[in-house]
């Protein structure tokens, strides 16, 4: 062997990200709750984005729709807490 040769390195192990498991016929969704602004305390199901929750989201309401966003940028699992940001 060559003093310049590269040695093999250990194989790297497959990396897989959880999903929520597809719906019969549509999108994967998550559980989005909405911890305060107007809409304080409701869940709404919304589309997943590659896997992740939506950065935000606009939820309709009686005076129009307000916007919310995540309100931790590190979530898992298949639901997720939004932060009111304004009215739309």
């Amino acid at each position: 062997m060559s003093w310049f040769a590269k040695r093999p390195g250990p194989e790297p192990e497959p990396t897989s990200s959880p999903q929520p498991p597809a719906q019969p016929g549509g999108v994967p969704t998550i559980t989005a709750r909405l911890d305060d602004g107007p809409l304080a305390g409701r869940t709404i199901e919304a589309e997943s984005v590659e896997g992740r929750p939506p950065k935000t989201i606009d939820v309709a309401d009686d005076d129009g729709a307000c916007r919310y966003c995540l309100a931790q940028w590190e979530q898992s699992g298949g639901s997720a807490s939004y932060t009111f940001l304004y009215r739309v």
